[in-house]
């Protein structure tokens, strides 16, 4: 779940767009989710009680940001960094009250990205000063059971940002994991599976956790494109192989556009709907990640992977 809005939303917002900073989140509301996402999202949870919800912010309310804007960047201001994690207390809390109980919670997705959606930067300083205050707060609130993963973006700095904040007991302690996304393809390299391996292998104890990959540039006509289904089946076989716990699809469902999404960032998904017809299309990647969600199951233990010449 996005905390608040994504590129992939049709509006802009978070759950305190005060035209005035509001530290004691006075006007927190989950208005602008109300119409849509959380009908659904209960008809979900009826369904499959079981799923995990984990919460991931685009951006803080503008207000706190140095850009005064929800898009383009920006950092979250020091001064209101309690206000902040406030916040997040406030979006377990008021979901929880629906019925909705959230399962963890991420610090920020892609921290080191300044996009022309919503977006926040964070240093490895920030993102370390921010986790205590956010971890303390989840615990005085009695949240301790949430689990909470840091830097939530590329393969190709997961080694220095896990070591920043994993480093540093006093940051490291209110971490289940550190989750990882897999757009470092962006730059023409290959996928940097080795950087998780190394993660793995330095902290043994830390979860590893994908939390988003779609396929970009979405194009009409190639929903049969088997590349589509390829690419989700090679990240997943080398992200478990090297040391991932679970792996999370974004978006599992888009229309025939590839949207919607408010800044034309158009993807590809498992599921398109067509908004005219009602028709849905199965791509062969829904059938990939069915076929991993079927035989590995949560619990499953891995075991060595070795290979030969033959």
């Amino acid at each position: 779940m996005s905390i608040g809005a994504s590129d992939l939303n049709d509006q802009v917002y978070t759950y305190d767009d005060s035209n005035t900073p509001d530290p004691t989140l006075a006007n927190f509301s989950l208005a602008p989710e109300q119409a849509y996402f959380i009908p659904v999202l209960k008809e979900i949870l009826a369904i499959s009680p079981g799923l995990k919800l984990l919460g991931s912010p685009w951006s803080p309310p503008a207000w706190m940001k140095t850009n005064n804007d929800l898009l383009r960047g920006g950092h979250l201001k020091p001064e209101f960094s309690q206000a902040y994690a406030d916040y997040f207390v406030k979006f377990v809390q008021t979901y929880e009250k629906l019925g909705m109980p959230i399962w963890g919670l991420s610090v920020r997705n892609e921290e080191m990205a300044t996009q022309k959606w919503e977006s926040c930067v964070y240093t490895a300083d920030e993102e370390r000063a921010f986790i205590k205050v956010l971890g303390s707060s989840l615990h005085k609130a009695g949240m301790q059971d949430k689990k909470l993963v840091a830097w939530d973006h590329n393969r190709d700095l997961v080694m220095q940002r896990a070591s920043a904040v994993l480093d540093d007991p006093e940051s490291a302690k209110y971490l289940w994991g550190i989750a990882y996304h897999w757009y470092e393809t962006w730059t023409g390299s290959g996928p940097e599976f080795d950087n998780v391996r190394r993660v793995h292998e330095l902290y043994p104890s830390t979860n590893l956790i994908f939390t988003e990959g779609c396929v970009e540039n979405f194009k009409p006509g190639t929903l049969g494109d088997w590349a589509l289904g390829e690419r989700y089946g090679y990240s997943l076989i080398n992200d478990f192989n090297a040391g991932t716990a679970g792996w999370t699809d974004w978006n599992i469902l888009l229309d025939e556009t590839g949207g919607p999404n408010h800044v034309s960032n158009f993807c590809y998904a498992p599921v398109h709907a067509d908004t005219k017809t009602g028709q849905l299309t199965y791509t062969n990647s829904y059938y990939y990640i069915g076929h991993f969600s079927k035989f590995v199951r949560p619990g499953a233990k891995r075991v060595a992977v070795t290979t030969n010449r033959d």
